[in-house]
């Protein structure tokens, strides 16, 4: 097996850790499965899939919040707060936009 070694800045670094934690994997493994997406056998852009889903996520989720909110801004309140703290639990939101 071979040895890639890669500089990355502290904060990078620090994002990469969240999201291995939010993962259940060593920093080792995560970055592993990242690369071997990236190194794609079949060619296919490891992103494209990807962000078509999360576009189509956001615009059922928005549709819901739009809802939600009209129905009951307190039930939207509080769960836009348990979602905030799923994705901390995960290491999945940044400290910085944690505010």
């Amino acid at each position: 097996m071979r040895r890639v070694s890669v500089r990355v800045d502290d904060t990078l670094y620090q994002r990469l850790q969240r999201r291995a934690l939010g993962s259940n994997l060593s920093l080792s493994d995560f970055v592993r499965s990242v690369l071997v997406q990236a190194a794609d056998s079949r060619g296919r852009y490891i992103y494209s899939s990807q962000d078509e889903m999360l576009g189509i996520a956001i615009q059922i989720l928005t549709l819901l919040a739009t809802s939600i909110g009209e129905q009951s801004p307190k039930l939207l309140e509080r769960a836009m707060l348990d979602a905030k703290a799923v994705l901390r639990e995960r290491g999945l939101l940044d400290p910085e936009q944690d505010r």
